[in-house]
């Protein structure tokens, strides 16, 4: 009897402390998400709706919202009108580090990253009857660099340092891409900055009436920019993405998942749970191939780890329980 009693106390106090102990269960309809993603024109815009989709699905009150992309985005989630936000991963280390574009700032210390997503290519988009085969070339050219202080606009800046020269040495116009990829095609401007996955819309617009050709980034300036900015990673745009003579050299970016700080840790592992399942990688994967090809948990800390960008309390659980960190 008296060993029946020891093991009922004994299973009493194990369930107590399981109770005590168990992840509290989300009420999901209780929270927002609103995505904050890109221009139509580009790929942020499908695959941030996916994301919000398949959250709607959840139970979770959701929006995709069409922005600037990462500049607008960073600003919108610090100001608090988004929950989730895409971003290019130099454009927010800068934001964090009050450098660059955000020189003078105080620093963004309350960004936070819930997951890495793929890497944005910086295509230089040029034409085969512009002439223009090396960045040197693009000197006296009519240059589309980007919106003011986008996260386009900070590339272009960097690319334009890594080749030792400055947007004097340019027609510098300061478009977003698909404004420049619009004026290109009525002869108006001669090259674009575009930073983006592969399989870019606007610039496969483009291919139908001009013959595409891009400005490669490499050589002993593509090892100044890797060195000075080691966020960027050495990249190919291969020849059939756009049906391009050849593959060109260029750099690379990781774009991240911002997530508001504020919301509670037991809801971000929640969204990280069911993001990584089946059922939610189907939906996200089947938005774009650049998420098919990239948006795995395999790939979830890459271009995040190891820089200034700090990962959410609850990102930081649900990577430790599956041996990721």
């Amino acid at each position: 009897m008296k060993k029946i009693l020891c093991f009922l106390c004994i299973f009493v106090v194990l369930l107590t402390t399981a109770v005590c102990f168990a992840a509290p269960e989300v009420k999901r309809s209780d929270y927002l998400i609103t995505v904050l993603t890109g221009p139509t024109s580009g790929i942020y815009f499908p695959i941030g709706g996916a994301f919000s989709t398949f959250l709607g699905s959840l139970g979770y009150k959701t929006s995709a919202t069409a922005t600037g992309a990462t500049a607008e985005n960073i600003n919108a989630l610090l100001t608090g009108q988004g929950e989730l936000a895409i971003a290019m991963a130099d454009s927010v280390i800068q934001a964090v580090e009050s450098f660059g574009a955000y020189e003078g700032k105080p620093p963004a210390k309350e960004l936070c990253a819930m997951m890495g997503l793929w890497p944005n290519f910086c295509q230089i988009v040029t034409t085969e009857d512009s002439g223009i085969k090396t960045f040197t070339d693009m000197k006296g050219k009519r240059v589309g660099v980007g919106a003011p202080n986008s996260g386009v606009e900070l590339n272009a800046r960097m690319m334009f340092e890594a080749h030792g020269m400055t947007y004097n040495d340019c027609k510098v116009d300061y478009l977003s891409y698909s404004e420049a990829i619009s004026q290109m095609k009525n002869g108006l401007c001669d090259v674009a900055f575009v930073t983006s996955g592969l399989g870019n819309a606007t610039i496969m617009e483009l291919g139908i009436s001009k013959k595409i050709a891009f400005v490669p980034v490499e050589g002993e300036s593509l090892k100044e920019l890797l060195k000075k900015y080691p966020f960027y990673i050495e990249a190919t745009i291969p020849a059939a993405t756009y049906g391009t003579d050849r593959d060109y050299t260029t750099a690379a970016v990781m774009n991240i998942m911002l997530v508001d700080e504020k919301l509670p840790d037991d809801v971000v592992y929640d969204l990280l749970e069911n993001i990584y399942s089946a059922s939610g990688l189907d939906v996200i994967q089947s938005s774009h191939a650049t998420a098919k090809a990239n948006i795995m948990l395999e790939t979830a800390l890459r271009g995040i780890i190891g820089t200034s960008v700090p990962f959410h309390g609850g990102a930081i659980k649900f990577y430790k329980d599956k041996g990721l960190m």
